[in-house]
């Protein structure tokens, strides 16, 4: 018997939303583990307000929007605001009940800088990191570091000369047309009146350049967590720079160490300073024509251990490529290196977050 199509407007529901949810869904799992380290840090949350004046949006349902945000490619704030008002699933996993009142996206937007000046990001990262610590799921002793280019917020068009005013056009001026043929263009001679933190970079020597932030991580070599997030301006020693200052950023121990990388990192300085801190670096030699000799030489190689490095430094690639294809940073859509720092930290924290979840699901009861 075919059913009939009447639309009946129904005033009244009768099931929670809390039985909407399937017992199963991975949001719940995700909740599960969120929900104890932000009241962790709930003190933290209350030197970010004022006692006095009107309730703000709550912290604890900031932070899982914005997570919602990143886990499910929410391209905008407006978006996930939009979202937020018809999609049960989300408002479940935020705390909203559903009659609460959706906030307004620029509301939305000051709410979050505020997490932005107490450096959030990096205190939820710890949370997440201690958690899966208390798992023992981290390894202390043997770490990856790599890097990768994240494209700003910025066109070439917003690339002008630093001592020059910009010039004048007849077209429409928020979109002006802009010939920078046979124009010379350098970081030292220009910036983008967009994001004049990014810098002009590219990612090979043939490649095409764009505005961008030099990115890197270093990850433990056990199950692929990432330990330590920098983001800085890609200049010629960013990346090696960087990776030497997140070793120092690590806990003492005394056990030996070892750091494994690809052969962009075989420096005589490099090397010499991640000895100098006490690791071992087990970085692929570079066998370049034109360099005849690496600091990483057979003493380092023949060991067993230099070939698992190599085998488990590939993790840190399954990082950059949730990051980018999930997490919203293949292009930014923030500027300024701070935010950009903070969003870099906290869609870390996402993506070793959905580690921990795969891994405890897997882990036998």
């Amino acid at each position: 018997m075919r059913g009939p199509d009447e639309r009946q407007a129904i005033l009244f529901s009768y099931r929670s939303i809390e039985d909407r949810i399937p017992a199963d869904h991975p949001l719940r799992a995700m909740r599960r583990l969120v929900d104890p380290l932000l009241v962790e840090l709930s003190p933290r949350f209350q030197t970010l307000y004022s006692a006095i004046g009107r309730p703000s949006i709550p912290p604890e349902q900031l932070l899982r929007a914005l997570l919602l945000q990143v886990l499910y490619t929410i391209r905008s704030e407006r978006q996930l605001m939009e979202q937020l008002d018809y999609n049960l699933l989300y408002r479940w996993f935020v705390g909203l009940t559903p009659d609460d009142a959706v906030w307004v996206p620029t509301v939305f937007t000051k709410n979050r800088d505020r997490l932005l000046e107490g450096n959030i990001a990096e205190a939820f990262f710890q949370q997440v990191l201690g958690l899966a610590d208390q798992h023992q799921l981290l390894s202390h002793e043997h770490f990856t570091v790599d890097g990768t280019l994240l494209e700003a917020w910025a066109s070439h068009k917003s690339f002008r000369p630093i001592d020059e005013p910009p010039a004048s056009s007849d077209d429409d001026p928020s979109n002006p047309s802009v010939n920078f043929r046979g124009e010379k263009r350098s970081n030292t001679t220009h910036r983008s009146v967009t994001d004049p933190e990014a810098r002009l970079v590219r990612k090979t020597h043939h490649g095409a350049a764009f505005l961008g932030y030099q990115a890197s991580v270093l990850t433990e070599n056990r199950h692929g967590f990432i330990v330590q997030t920098d983001v800085r301006a890609p200049e010629y020693h960013a990346e090696r720079d960087a990776a030497l200052e997140m070793l120092t950023l690590l806990a003492p121990t005394p056990r030996r160490r070892t750091l494994g990388a690809d052969k962009g990192y075989d420096t005589p300085e490099f090397i010499t300073g991640v000895r100098t801190l006490g690791f071992t670096p087990h970085v692929s030699p570079n066998l370049h024509r034109f360099r005849r000799r690496s600091l990483v030489d057979g003493r380092t190689t023949r060991h067993a251990g230099y070939e698992v490095s190599q085998r488990k430094r590939k993790l840190v690639e399954e990082g950059f490529g949730w990051q980018k294809g999930v997490g919203l940073l293949r292009k930014l859509h923030h500027r300024g290196q701070e935010k950009v720092s903070w969003v870099f930290a906290f869609t870390s924290a996402a993506y070793n977050l959905v580690r921990l979840r795969t891994l405890l699901a897997a882990a036998p009861t």
